[in-house]
């Protein structure tokens, strides 16, 4: 199973936010398992530098806290595909529109984030972090997806 982390739940486990973190780190935990690939797309990867220098003031310490996750998930590219896709989506948040463009025409089974309401249009799978521990633990492989 593909899966899309957002960048909420990524920056929970970066920057420790309470009372996020523990159900952040849990989704990432998921990536040990062989039946479970998890992806962050290229873009969040910028957001997430940014907002998390912003708030820990420290460079060095977010290069390292990042090179760490990237030894636990995969980037998923963003090219003028994605982009356009995004661009005719016409929702209210773009970067929104490009994160699930990204795991639509990736071809991505499930999108993870703390705020589901912004992919309500969506055709594929989105959970909350605590939803997506319980189902892919419970039922990986009865799983089906629109």
């Amino acid at each position: 199973m593909k899966l899309l982390i957002d960048t909420n739940v990524v920056l929970d486990v970066l920057l420790k936010r309470e009372p996020f973190c523990e159900a952040a780190i849990n989704v990432l935990n998921l990536a040990k398992r062989n039946d479970v690939q998890e992806f962050i797309s290229a873009t969040a990867i910028t957001d997430i530098y940014y907002i998390a220098c912003r708030q820990l003031k420290n460079k060095g310490q977010v290069r390292a806290l990042l090179k760490n996750l990237l030894t636990i998930v995969s980037v998923a590219g963003v090219t003028g595909r994605e982009i356009f896709n995004a661009l005719e989506l016409d929702w209210n948040d773009f970067e929104d529109s490009v994160q699930y463009s990204v795991a639509f025409l990736q071809e991505i089974d499930g999108i993870i984030t703390r705020n589901p309401i912004d992919y309500k249009a969506s055709e594929i799978q989105v959970w909350m972090p605590e939803q997506a521990v319980s189902v892919i633990e419970d039922n990986t492989n009865s799983l089906h997806f629109p």
